[in-house]
């Protein structure tokens, strides 16, 4: 008997709206103190909403405040300038760029 396919979660990005398996997306989190950030585990406690990997998608999902809906929470400028700062470091990370 052939295995069964497994299925692979999707989620939306709050930023462009569009469907993708939760493993390329970036999970925003709003803990139970109401501090917000950026969770590259995708298992930290509290309300989450994914973004892609992407600095334009996050700047639309704040610009928007979609993401201040999704996570149920008033994010401030500062709020916003650390997710856009963690988000820049992760993609440095990830790209293995900037190592100067």
């Amino acid at each position: 008997m052939p295995a069964k396919p497994r299925k692979i979660p999707m989620r939306m990005c709050v930023g462009c709206r569009e469907m993708k398996p939760k493993k390329e997306l970036l999970r925003a989190v709003r803990s139970p103190q109401g501090e917000v950030s950026l969770d590259t585990t995708g298992k930290k406690a509290g309300r989450g909403a994914y973004v892609c990997f992407n600095a334009d998608c996050l700047k639309r999902a704040l610009k928007q405040k979609q993401l201040d809906r999704a996570l149920d929470a008033k994010l401030d400028e500062a709020a916003n300038q650390q997710l856009t700062q963690t988000m820049q470091r992760l993609l440095t990370e990830k790209t293995g760029e900037g190592t100067t």
